[in-house]
């Protein structure tokens, strides 16, 4: 990443940082999440590139309960697994869960040879375009809410915004379903 650009959008999950070339989102953080900005370079505060015009007219749709299509131009940054698995993400539709061990499963279809979901677990946890790439669509085999870097409340009240089943989840932490 040569040029980096940043904005700051405030949302019912909290303040979001977006990171931009320009030309695409590269990076996209919860306040406080695992990971928070992530090999973003010094980057310079810019409000009104397009790429950020366009990411927040849809985070304004997603957070009123629509389901934006995703037009805008992502470009994370990672190594070609974890890029064939935020790929994956990508299909998840709103308001649905997927597992970790369904994505290895696809996977290794793909590839012909062998995933594990602990691998994918691993991708999906450094997801550097969060909400966007939607890795809080991704639950555990016994329909757990595992693994978000944003935290798992958050995981809950973006499914739940999504209109996700939550009644077939649980949250591990708290022993109980929700």
């Amino acid at each position: 990443m040569s040029s980096c650009f940043t904005m700051e959008y405030p949302s019912p999950v909290g303040l979001l940082t977006l990171a931009s070339d320009g030309q695409s989102i590269t990076g996209l953080w919860i306040q406080g999440q695992k990971y928070f900005r992530e090999k973003l370079p010094d980057p310079v505060p810019c409000v009104s590139l397009p790429v950020f015009q366009q990411a927040a007219a849809w985070l304004t749709r997603y957070f009123l309960g629509e389901a934006p299509e995703m037009t805008l131009p992502l470009a994370p940054e990672g190594s070609p697994f974890r890029r064939s698995v935020w790929d994956i993400l990508l299909k998840i539709p709103y308001g649905q869960v997927t597992t970790y061990g369904a994505i290895a499963r696809e996977l290794s279809t793909a590839a012909g040879k062998s995933v594990c979901a602990q691998a994918v677990g691993g991708a999906v946890g450094h997801n550097p375009i969060s909400i966007l790439i939607p890795c809080h669509r991704v639950v555990g085999a016994n329909s757990s809410l595992t693994g978000y870097a944003g935290g798992i409340d958050r995981k809950i009240q973006l499914l739940t915004l999504e209109g996700a089943a939550m009644e077939r989840l649980f949250a591990p932490s708290r022993g109980t379903a929700l």
